[in-house]
């Protein structure tokens, strides 16, 4: 059991915990939640000692050992598997350990068969293979790998020690999305405690059981996922902004006593009465609530269909070819998630829409004013630290002034303290948030965006989902967030074996498909689909997307001319004929929304028999 009793902790003067507490039993997994800044990732140093508390404490059973991933493997020459292996270092003591002692071989060898030594091997390849490493890469050192895939192999060793309480921060921003899954399903089998930061919504709702959120210096539990604690939460700040409102009318109530009757003699004492009554009031606040950080996608000119066709395309880099046969087509209402395991090549089919890559045979055909932005991580990684965010913007919009580039700024939630901070000073979110806005800076009509949720948190990704489905361009989606793709795509690309296929199943069978081992689902593999082929469910997606914009037009209109028809003036009898034209488009506009909303649901119900076919 862990217990975080009453602490109190500040950096440089601040805040972050004041009589904190929370107790967390053993073998529960919690996920911690809160704020950019308030103090998630100072808790786990707490947890491991690294920071003295100012007051309070926190306790663990005695002998419990703490794992987490504080940077990634080493770039030695030893193999994958052996890095791994030596992160139970128990294991490999006893392994070494010389001795004659008859007795002493004794308690090796049965401690060995109580740690299950013999397995390792096993074990340890399969985390490794879980995290995107097949039976080659295991054998290679460590050294031929980057340091996002040797972060990877850290989490593997971590795992595979398995220790008591097992501190994750953000494990999810350098894996992938069959990485991220495998992390989920191995999380829910894992026999300890687990405390894991996190922005990403699938995990925190399928591979916890409660959430710990970190809010105004406390610490609060909940029990279940993070929808659960979500409505919770919401419930919470309903409460509280009622009951601040009660004691506002309460005191704006006293407050009008004392000022009417302070200085009168008879009233006097009871004026003095509601003074203190007055001062005795605690306020009521509303709990800080992290403000939906918009963004803001300027709106790019409608272009005929297709935006982008290839036809028999092939790509690669130098003379090895990682894609060919590819027979696509984009339009700009298309919201396509690239699908497949790491290293497939679904970066190298998104460099090639964006034209970062040449095709080396085939065709590819591109509407003649197609505009592309294209969002990748390590572009987060290639701003320049010296220069500030306004500084980025003038080189591209050399013209436009300081006024307009700071609006700019201001529409991805980037302050005017932030636009004129250097880069290296930003937080993570922050830089990616500067990197989304240069990417739409042009407006594009398609948009490219791998992994743009490393570093957002859960607000941010929430307004991003938002931003996407205002988008009136392309969407081409690569991301191990799969509440953001099962929010935005409504189509989906396999990318495996060097080709591009439709995937003719839902993202759940995906799921399904990877935890399961295998791949389902692409069009002419793996048997017929039990549901309704791809194309269908894209055709019920789209009339349903259609009825949905048809419905809020609708219900924008009918807004308006309730509007117009709360002007007083037009019912003077000089204005009547105008008055009964603005009452017939009224009751059209009525009689569509009816006729609307009924197309709505057949669209829904036809799609919902197809998913359930």
């Amino acid at each position: 059991m862990l217990r975080i009793e009453d602490i109190t902790y500040a950096i440089a003067g601040r805040r972050l915990f004041e009589e904190a507490r929370a107790t967390i039993p053993a073998g529960h997994k919690v996920g911690v939640v809160g704020r950019n800044g308030t103090g998630k990732t100072t808790l786990f140093r707490l947890i491991r000692g690294e920071l003295a508390l100012e007051g309070g404490r926190i306790a663990l059973p005695t002998r419990a050992r703490i794992g987490g991933v504080a940077q990634e493997a080493p770039a030695t020459q030893d193999s994958l598997l052996d890095t791994v292996l030596a992160a139970d270092t128990e294991r490999a003591a006893l392994l070494s350990e010389q001795t004659d002692d008859p007795a002493r071989i004794a308690e090796i060898q049965m401690r060995l068969a109580d740690i299950d030594a013999w397995s390792a091997e096993a074990r340890a390849a399969s985390i490794l293979k879980g995290l995107g490493f097949d039976e080659a890469a295991q054998a290679r050192p460590c050294s031929d790998f980057s340091g996002g895939w040797r972060m990877r192999v850290a989490l593997a060793g971590v795992l595979f020690a398995q220790p008591d309480l097992l501190l994750l921060d953000e494990p999810t921003n350098y894996l992938d999305l069959e990485g991220a899954l495998w992390l989920e399903s191995y999380l829910t089998r894992y026999p300890h405690t687990v405390l894991v930061i996190s922005h990403d919504r699938g995990l925190l709702n399928r591979a916890v059981g409660a959430i710990l959120h970190l809010e105004d210096r406390k610490l609060t539990l909940y029990q279940g996922g993070y929808d659960t604690f979500a409505r919770a939460r919401a419930e919470k700040l309903a409460l509280a902004e009622s009951e601040a409102k009660k004691q506002e009318a309460r005191r704006a109530h006293l407050q009008s006593y004392v000022d009417r009757f302070r200085y009168k003699a008879d009233k006097a004492r009871q004026a003095q009465s509601r003074i203190k009554a007055l001062a005795r009031m605690q306020p009521i606040t509303s709990p800080q609530e992290a403000a939906l950080r918009a963004f803001t996608f300027p709106e790019p000119e409608q272009l005929s269909p297709p935006i982008v066709a290839l036809d028999g395309a092939a790509v690669g880099y130098g003379d090895r070819t990682v894609l060919s046969r590819l027979s696509l087509r984009i339009d700009q209402d298309d919201r396509i998630a690239l699908l497949g395991r790491n290293g497939e090549g679904k970066s190298t089919l998104s460099k090639l829409l964006a034209g970062r890559l040449i095709k080396s045979e085939g065709r590819l055909t591109t509407s003649s004013k197609l505009r592309v932005g294209y969002f990748a991580q390590h572009q987060v990684d290639e701003l320049r630290v010296e220069e500030s965010p306004i500084d980025h913007l003038r080189r591209l919009r050399p013209g436009e002034t300081p006024a307009k580039l700071r609006a700019r700024l201001a529409g991805f939630s980037l302050t005017a303290d932030q636009a004129d901070m250097k880069v290296g000073k930003l937080s993570g979110g922050q830089k990616a948030r500067l990197s989304l806005l240069i990417a739409t800076i042009d407006a594009p009509h398609m948009l490219i965006l791998d992994e743009p949720t490393n570093h957002l948190d859960i607000e941010s990704r929430e307004a991003l989902v938002e931003a996407l489905t205002a988008y009136t361009g392309a969407v081409i989606l690569v991301s191990h967030d799969m509440h953001l793709l099962e929010l935005v795509a409504d189509r989906l690309w396999l990318v495996k074996d060097g080709a591009v296929t439709q995937y003719d199943d839902d993202l759940d069978t995906y799921r399904a498909g990877l935890l399961g081992g295998e791949d389902r689902g692409a069009s002419g593999r793996g048997g017929k689909s039990k549901k309704a082929p791809r194309a269908d469910l894209v055709a019920l997606r789209s009339d349903l997307r259609r009825c949905e914009e048809r419905l809020e037009k609708l219900s924008d209109m009918h807004a308006k001319l309730q509007k117009r028809l709360a002007d007083q003036t037009l019912y003077e009898d000089a204005r009547q004929a105008e008055l009964e034209q603005w009452n017939r488009k009224f009751a059209e506009v009525e009689d569509g929304i009816a006729r609307a909303e009924a197309l709505w649901i057949e669209a829904q119900e036809r799609l919902d028999a197809a998913l359930n076919i």
